[in-house]
């Protein structure tokens, strides 16, 4: 039986590793990020995963400090695995396992290499994306591939339904991929660096949006940042009106003043004005207020077709 050290957080990784578990393979320690309150309990905790199985555990703030590489090469690992780690693995860490290193990524590599890559491939518009198991090595994502599997986006998913599908597939293309890495007869396919797109971590701040951008932009960014992330956002301080639901509207007018009330529909939300169409706002959020439904915000706000919205120029 192979010897698994797992570095993992968040939904994903603890996902993979009660799989792991359940299929009997051995995992002799768990490396995770100590659980912060500060970002919430809507995902699961992979400590609390690797407490209920007793498992040896380590969160340390750093992976590569020399008392952890030290106690993970006592534990002569077969099998070396991340899953939504949030820190790179140095190449001591690498050169412990004695079969692989390996890393569940959630895009189609060599695209989206980095960090949030749910999330980057919303904003960005993408028809598809999907998930890679592959080689690690010094550099992030830049591995030999072992398997991918795809996914398609659909045009109502937000990060957290398209995530959740991520984590079904990712785990079971685990699954059904590592066997033969553990046998020596899994494919190692290198990666295409002429293809190859790097994103960095997103940061709240990240979530401005602009008026002046076309319909479809405004509304794949709210979807891309929408709960539980913090959210897309117009204007600043008491002024900061955030926008948690929204989509680019086919049957509102072809152009309309960016930032500025077109229609209010019952019901439905609030039309607003864009550099290219129209986005209809379907819940909002004023600064220190409850969230709504748009139409409400802007009947209690007295709102017309004409008026600004925060954040207009």
């Amino acid at each position: 039986m192979a010897r698994w050290v797992v570095f993992a957080y968040h939904t994903f990784g603890a996902r993979a590793l009660d799989a792991l578990l359940a299929r009997g393979e051995q995992v002799v320690a768990v490396v995770t990020h100590a659980d912060d309150p500060a970002e919430g309990d809507w995902f699961p905790s992979v400590a609390e995963v690797a407490r209920r199985h007793e498992l040896p555990l380590l969160t340390p703030p750093a992976p590569g400090l020399p008392a952890v590489v030290e106690s993970l090469r006592g534990l002569e690992p077969d099998m070396l695995l991340s899953v939504w780690y949030r820190r790179l693995l140095g190449a001591p860490l690498l050169a412990l396992p004695r079969v692989a290193a390996l890393n569940l990524h959630g895009s189609l590599l060599p695209k989206y290499r980095g960090r949030a890559p749910v999330n980057w491939v919303l904003v960005n518009g993408e028809p598809r994306t999907g998930v890679t198991l592959h080689h690690m090595t010094a550099a992030a994502d830049a591995g030999d591939i072992v398997a991918q599997e795809a996914l398609d986006i659909d045009p109502e998913d937000t990060a957290a339904t398209l995530y959740a599908r991520m984590v079904k597939v990712g785990v079971d293309l685990l699954l059904d991929a590592y066997p033969a890495v553990l046998a020596g007869t899994a494919r190692r396919t290198p990666q295409d660096e002429a293809q190859a797109t790097v994103f960095p971590r997103r940061r709240p701040e990240d979530g401005r949006v602009e008026w002046s951008w076309p319909a479809g932009r405004i509304a794949n960014m709210i979807r891309a940042v929408t709960h539980p992330y913090p959210g897309a956002f117009v204007g600043d301080g008491a002024a900061r009106l955030h926008l948690w639901a929204g989509s680019a509207l086919s049957d509102g007018p072809p152009s309309a003043t960016p930032g500025v009330i077109a229609d209010i529909r019952p019901g439905e939300g609030v039309a607003v004005g864009t550099g290219q169409g129209v986005v209809l706002l379907r819940r909002v959020q004023s600064a220190g207020g409850a969230e709504e439904p748009a139409d409400a915000w802007a009947l209690r706000r007295g709102l017309r077709p004409g008026a600004l919205v925060t954040g207009a120029a």
